[in-house]
């Protein structure tokens, strides 16, 4: 049955749906995340709304219900990157239905207006999974692996994907 997949970017005044989709995230997949379901589950209204100062927060919705999330900020990275992809995670009852591909659509729709072009990533070296998922995506694994300074003992793979436009 196929479905319809919508995506959406948020604002500071859908804190709550962002709040509900990430701690959802960290309680299916602690391990592929820096933050924590502990740490972040404490967070308030105040700590949410912040972090919409410096990233913007991209959902996906299945047939209406929130099922995938990222956050992109721009910066000036490596390896050319103009921004950062983070927290990138889908709802294990709806993978394999297209909502990364949709949410980078999504992100190249937009890329020349929000310098959005050429994207980087970091995952960790052990997430074979996702890996896999961004290099069908157009990411290409760039440098060694790096350290993690917020998971010591832990390596994450920097990742870089031009837009169609790039």
């Amino acid at each position: 049955m196929p479905h319809t997949i919508t995506c959406v970017e948020l604002d500071a005044d859908e804190w709550l749906r962002l709040r509900d989709i990430r701690l959802r995230a960290l309680l299916d997949s602690p391990h592929a995340f820096g933050g924590t379901y502990e740490k972040e589950n404490l967070f308030d209204e105040q700590q949410w709304r912040l972090d919409f100062a410096k990233q913007t927060h991209i959902i996906a919705s299945v047939d209406g219900i929130d099922a995938a999330m990222m956050y992109v900020e721009n910066l000036e990275g490596d390896f050319g990157a103009t921004c950062w992809i983070g927290g990138c995670w889908s709802d294990p009852d709806f993978r394999g239905t297209g909502l990364m591909r949709a949410m980078f659509e999504f992100l190249d729709n937009q890329g020349k207006e929000r310098d959005w072009l050429v994207q980087g990533l970091g995952v960790w070296t052990d997430n074979n999974a996702a890996i896999a998922a961004y290099e069908k995506l157009g990411f290409v694994e760039m440098g060694g692996p790096q350290a993690s300074t917020r998971q010591p003992g832990k390596f994450y793979q920097r990742m870089i994907r031009k837009t169609v436009s790039a």
